[in-house]
């Protein structure tokens, strides 16, 4: 039998909190502590695992839905290959979207300095005249 541990060394082992680990299980992230005779839920070094690993996913600017849709693979392939192939595909995707934004915040940022301007020319001239 696999060793197990209950919540409380669960989230001290991987740094979250019992809230965040009932969350996670509630969306599938992780799965649920196997209940034994006394009721309690049990987790293995598996999730303690699967938590760091969420952990590091959100570090890189995934959101949780994104890592729903990849974590298995860390668990499954071994070589790591397809899991990282996803994550880059993902991050090549938030770079894209990025730019867009700050394309579009540099137009912004350019119609206001227009607006500032011609603003600042209709004082001019009020100030002439």
């Amino acid at each position: 039998m696999k060793e197990s541990m209950r919540i409380g060394d669960l989230t001290q082992r991987a740094g979250v909190t019992h809230r965040t680990v009932r969350y996670y299980e509630s969306i599938g992230l992780i799965p649920s502590g196997e209940r034994e005779g006394n009721g309690q839920h049990y987790y293995t070094e598996e999730t303690v695992a699967r938590l760091r690993k969420i952990d590091q996913l959100k570090k890189l600017g995934l959101s949780l839905e994104e890592i729903r849709d990849i974590i298995d693979l860390y668990f499954y392939d071994q070589s790591g290959v397809q899991p990282k192939q996803k994550v880059l595909t993902i991050l090549r995707q938030h770079l894209a979207e990025a730019d867009q934004k700050i394309e579009g915040l540099q137009q912004f940022r350019a119609d206001i300095k227009a607006n500032i301007e011609r603003f600042e020319q209709w004082f001019k001239e009020r100030e002439q005249h």
